[in-house]
């Protein structure tokens, strides 16, 4: 395994994060500590979860994830082991009522800070994130900002980073960490923590892959300038950097066979460029989802991979990207690509 450390922290992270959103909907608790055990036995000290997890959300599971990851705990005491995030839901919405429907406001930063440490079985979590803003922005897909005027939303960045100093200050919390967030919000919240000396955000855990380039922008030059670490999220963009789809080979518990509404990755466009990118792993004698995962590891603005994965086999390969470099001519083939069909995912 190789590490990092945690943007302007002593916190050593392995380079691959253990995604674990399928615990507890398409994994049972016996199967995530298996993946745990894994993990940790290859280097892996970094683990990702939150209060809305496993996905989809609904009012029947969730939280069940973090509870997984709890009486694994308390069953191998690992916890002084592994660092370990936890998200915090963001702009209230229909699909997240079931947990709370005023955002960051009033007590729910200490709300839901509480309920996630009962579940996780701890007594802190080393890496709170805000899921997603507040604000109505484009988020999870949506390739454009559209300004709503309605959005009755208020500048709160002082205020939500007010909460988070009280975590800290009790113990509950480490660092902080944004997700899903854009280059305005990014910068926002490090102006405040500069102006006003309140905690600053060290990561930021956004979606990245080779279908979805799209932190290449504005915010690759905030994360690497700013030093706010990118957690990159769906690097095989829900299994279709696999390749299985397109080879029609995926199993029947799949996400995409399971949940089809999820179809960002899944225009015509997506496709095409899969097909390409998996002949350059083949004619490079690698499969498509160790390449995807190890171009994702080679980006200087990446602190941490996460990965996921509903079986063993699927966690081992993964892994295993670690310990592939590509050459100037991979990637000389994968720009390639991308020049032709670039960021086809929304």
């Amino acid at each position: 395994m190789k590490y990092t450390t945690l943007p302007k922290t002593d916190v050593k992270v392995s380079k691959i994060c253990l995604g674990t959103m399928t615990w507890g909907r398409q994994n049972t608790e016996s199967e995530g500590h298996q993946q745990l055990d894994y993990a940790l036995e290859q280097g892996i000290n970094f683990i990702d979860t939150a209060e809305m997890y496993p996905v989809p959300a609904n009012p029947e599971t969730q939280g069940r994830t973090s509870e997984i990851i709890g009486t694994w705990f308390k069953k191998t005491k690992n916890r002084d082991k592994v660092v370990l995030a936890s998200k915090i839901i963001g702009r209230p919405g229909s699909y997240t009522a079931h947990i709370r429907t005023n955002g960051l406001q009033d007590n729910s930063i200490e709300e839901a800070v509480n309920a996630e440490l009962m579940r996780l079985q701890t007594d802190y979590i080393d890496l709170y994130q805000i899921h997603w803003p507040e604000r109505d922005t484009n988020t999870f897909g949506q390739r454009d900002y559209k300004h709503n005027e309605n959005d009755e939303w208020e500048d709160n960045f002082n205020e939500v980073l007010h909460k988070m100093d009280i975590q800290i200050k009790a113990g509950k919390i480490r660092h902080i960490g944004v997700s899903n967030e854009k280059a305005w919000g990014a910068m926002r919240f490090l102006e405040e923590s500069k102006t006003h000396n309140l905690p600053r955000m060290k990561t930021i855990q956004n979606a990245y892959s080779l279908i979805n380039r799209i932190f290449e922008g504005d915010m690759a030059e905030i994360s690497i300038r700013e030093e706010l670490g990118l957690l990159a999220y769906s690097p095989l963009a829900f299994g279709v950097l696999s390749g299985k789809y397109i080879k029609g080979i995926a199993a029947d518990n799949s996400r995409l066979n399971l949940f089809p509404r999820f179809s960002r990755y899944s225009s015509e466009q997506c496709t095409e460029a899969t097909k390409r990118y998996l002949r350059i792993a083949e004619k490079h004698n690698m499969t498509l989802a160790q390449m995807s995962l190890a171009f994702v590891n080679q980006q200087p603005f990446v602190t941490s991979n996460i990965i996921g994965a509903t079986t063993l086999e699927q966690l081992k390969e993964n892994i295993d990207s670690i310990n592939i470099t590509l050459s100037d001519e991979v990637l000389k083939e994968i720009e390639g690509v991308h020049a032709e069909i670039p960021n086809p995912a929304t």
